[in-house]
């Protein structure tokens, strides 16, 4: 037992030495500038290469922060421990031109356990959004002097959770719920800067940060439909509530001297967010699965401001097919999956948003005794905004997860 409780608090340690660096720049998008961000890709491993779905998905093999409930599912003598980073390329062009930019960061990291026959725990670390841009554009004031603005934002929130499912009716119907810790901070940076032939102007910086931390919850459900011995159907549903976030928000602006103010008084908000899902399970071979999920953002509170942003919907798809788990060839155990989604933007550049299309390969390649897996997802995204003189997006993300699945609980008989 003791070996046991070490190894969990290990664990953690690693789970929990990541938070700094989650907050590295993983983005070089425009639209980040707005709201909080690009919102992040909340599905681990297999989900993700599926399209990113997870709200009706149930295995015993992958941790499923999307929907609490999905915890229940694993052995009771189990430990799972998950880690994913990723890599992007991306590709701007608007009227004036193109842009290439390389990022990367590590994406998420979490662990579940067994707490009774009946019940498990997850506890883990992931994005929720976020922000890094940096672009100018030239300008003429009213009058006549010629200058440049130059824009940028880094930053992004983390979610920290720690949730509890449990079975509560013949292994069919599981809840569950998750305890999240939203924390992080935003900066926005604008300079404009005049020109030579503007000698008398004085060059303006100005920066707003502000920083959230507060305690939100999700609430899941799913229920198991049994077709067959080897077949299932689950079906799943979450919700997690409007909150009002707590914040520090901070101004400083400079020219010939430099000001420094505390912004009291601005609202922020987290939406509420409505999801259901729907998978077919055939053991061992085959997993099909679709979400729909629902943030209402036209009632968001944002720097102390309403109606800035669009209700986001996202509609996602995918399949999991194994050729034959138990045969001797290598590559007739490896789990090949792929997946597609549609995502409307929550953000609004001057009344416009944008529609994004994401097509998603991957494979969970199984190591050791087969339990554990080394998962890699490619994702091509393609970011269409509503008019022809915003700018147009695309990426190509590859991200590589490692799932550690072991016995921590059995005890070995002597003999």
């Amino acid at each position: 037992m003791q070996k046991t409780i070490n190894k969990i608090v290990i664990a953690f340690l690693i789970c929990f030495v990541g938070l700094e660096t989650t907050a590295q720049n993983s983005t070089n998008s425009p639209y980040t500038r707005y709201g909080y961000g690009e919102l992040a890709n909340r599905s681990f491993g297999a989900g993700r290469s599926m399209g990113g779905v997870g709200i009706g998905l149930r295995s015993p093999r992958q941790i499923n922060p999307m929907n609490p409930a999905s915890y229940s599912c694993m052995d009771s003598l189990t430990f799972l421990f998950d880690f994913g980073a990723s890599a992007q390329l991306s590709w701007f062009s608007d009227a004036n031109g193109k842009q290439n930019d390389l990022n990367g960061n590590v994406e998420y990291m979490a662990m579940q356990f067994p707490l009774h026959q009946k019940a498990a725990m997850s506890v883990g670390l992931m994005p929720y959004s976020h922000v890094g841009y940096k672009f100018g554009e030239a300008k003429k004031s009213a009058e006549g002097l010629l200058y440049s603005e130059q824009f940028e934002g880094v930053g992004g929130l983390n979610l920290l959770y720690a949730g509890l499912s449990i079975d509560i009716w013949k292994k069919r119907l599981s809840v569950g719920a998750n305890i999240n810790y939203l924390f992080g901070s935003i900066t926005h940076s604008s300079q404009s800067i005049y020109s030579y032939e503007s000698p008398n102007a004085t060059s303006v910086n100005k920066t707003v940060m502000f920083k959230i931390k507060n305690a939100t919850f999700d609430l899941g459900a799913q229920y198991t439909h049994r077709l067959s011995k080897t077949e299932n159907m689950v079906f799943g549903l979450k919700y997690s509530p409007k909150m009002k976030l707590s914040n520090e928000t901070y101004q400083s602006i400079s020219s010939t001297t430099s000001v420094i103010d505390t912004l009291t008084g601005l609202a922020y908000d987290k939406p509420v967010e409505l999801g259901a899902g729907i998978s077919y399970i055939k053991t061992d071979k085959l997993t099909i699965a679709a979400d729909i999920d629902y943030q209402k953002w036209s009632d968001v509170w944002y720097a102390g401001k309403s109606e800035q942003f669009d209700n986001r919907l996202k509609i996602a798809a995918g399949a999991e097919w194994i050729p034959n788990l138990y045969s001797r060839p290598f590559f007739n155990r490896v789990r090949y999956r792929t997946g597609a989604s549609y995502t409307g933007s929550y953000v609004k550049i001057n009344g416009r948003g944008y529609n994004e299309l994401s097509f998603n390969l991957g494979a969970g390649f199984p190591i050791t005794d087969g339990r554990s897996y080394i998962n890699v997802s490619f994702d091509y995204v393609k970011i269409t905004p509503e008019i022809k003189t915003m700018i147009d997006e695309q990426y190509f993300r590859m991200t590589i997860s490692y799932t550690f699945n072991e016995y921590w609980f059995f005890k070995k008989k002597l003999e």
